[in-house]
């Protein structure tokens, strides 16, 4: 049906920036609401940031000086700009999407997620 797929994790050290981007592809009509979430073991997934259709954002408090959420809708393709890395930020990070088929059906769909570690 829909697969997304995240890339741009990494290894970085602290005060660093990693953009993460994450592309869905398949049976797209159209994408409605993006999220990204962070998970880390043992503890449940957290939503850090979400973006409309219409490019409206919202963001986590903990995280809304640093983190930037963008879409390009031609492309299927969500981003999340994290500058100013910190190790709290080790994670791995994983996006979500709210996707209508084109066979009509809206459902909700998971990357497999890629991880952050940051480390001096």
């Amino acid at each position: 049906q829909v697969q997304l797929v995240e890339s741009g994790g990494g290894l970085v050290q602290p005060g660093e920036s990693l953009r993460l981007s994450c592309t869905a592809s398949g049976s797209i009509f159209s994408i409605y609401g993006m999220r990204w979430y962070r998970q880390v073991p043992g503890k449940q997934r957290e939503l850090v940031a979400a973006i409309t259709s219409g490019g409206t954002t919202t963001y986590t408090d903990s995280v809304k000086d640093r983190f930037t959420i963008s879409r390009d809708n031609a492309k299927n393709t969500v981003y999340l700009q994290i500058d100013s890395l910190k190790p709290g930020d080790t994670a791995v990070y994983y996006c979500n999407a709210d996707v209508r088929l084109v066979a009509g059906a809206v459902s909700q769909f998971w990357g497999q997620g890629t991880q952050v570690t940051v480390s001096s």
